[in-house]
């Protein structure tokens, strides 16, 4: 093996592993948040209301908010596959592979504004 196929699978290892840790990351806050409801008895929240936006996301978990803990969870599952796009970048560059590279570079910015025209589109 050659050092060029030892560094793409030592890249694969590392997503997969990243991917596995943003997994469990995910769900480890998402129970948390679960307990913190069970012992609290309440969301934190008044009514019906959930926290809508990062800033309240992340100012609900600091305040050990449950239902902002929990969707700060969910707010991690989902930028798990995202950093692994990131990376796929990473390799298919490293790999020479320009068309792979600006593929997923495309699929990237597609995220990227499909997040931010979600966001502001509530």
């Amino acid at each position: 093996m050659n050092d060029k196929q030892k560094e793409m699978q030592d890249v694969e290892l590392l997503i997969g592993k990243i991917l596995r840790a943003g997994v469990i990351i995910a769900a480890v806050v998402m129970a948390f948040g679960v307990l913190l409801l069970l012992l609290q008895g309440n969301s934190g929240y008044a009514g019906n209301n959930m926290p809508a936006s990062l800033s309240e996301v992340f100012m609900g978990s600091i305040a050990l908010k449950p239902y902002a803990i929990m969707a700060l969870g969910i707010l991690l599952l989902i930028l798990t596959p995202v950093l692994r796009v990131v990376i796929s970048i990473y390799a298919f560059f490293k790999e020479s592979d320009y068309l792979y590279m600006w593929i997923t570079s495309i699929v990237l910015v597609i995220l990227i504004i499909s997040m931010v025209v979600g966001y502001l589109g509530k």
